[in-house]
């Protein structure tokens, strides 16, 4: 039996997440993966719109993940392998070269990413659709205020 793991974030899941998944799935019998929790997050300088516990249910959920866990840190990866008797260890090509350590354990395989998605690209596009730029911040912020002043 042949076993894959990977890991991510998951937020605002997207078809870039699920072709990731899939791929990773067709790479071996069993897939497993390590979703980042929002404290890892939060060391990585990242803060998901979605909370973990809802995107670790989501991954979960997914016909090609066979077991899902929390990612707490970037070192746990080798007891990871180790612990689930890991063959091929997957990430998106945008880790190149990142985690070639662990070829000492595993096969390492950095697959392509899906072309013009990203959780960032989403996130943008949310801003931009929803105007939301500091200019526009202050401005609401001023008419807030004015109203409050007015039921006060």
């Amino acid at each position: 039996m042949k076993r894959v793991i990977t890991y991510g974030t998951f937020d605002m899941f997207h078809i870039g997440h699920l072709n990731l998944l899939r791929r990773a799935n067709e790479l071996g019998d069993e897939l497993y993966v390590g979703v980042s929790t929002d404290e890892f997050n939060s060391l990585k300088n990242k803060k998901p719109f979605i909370p973990y516990k809802d995107r670790v249910e989501i991954i979960k959920s997914n016909k090609y993940v066979n077991f899902a866990f929390p990612e707490n840190n970037w070192e746990q990866k080798i007891e990871d392998i180790k612990k689930y008797n890991i063959d091929i260890f997957v990430m998106g090509d945008d880790w190149t070269g990142k985690f070639d350590y662990l070829k000492e354990y595993c096969q390492v395989v950095y697959l392509k990413r899906t072309e013009k998605i990203s959780t960032t690209l989403l996130k943008d596009r949310i801003k931009e659709y929803l105007n939301i730029n500091v200019e526009n911040l202050k401005k609401l912020k001023y008419e807030v205020d004015e109203i409050i002043k007015h039921f006060e």
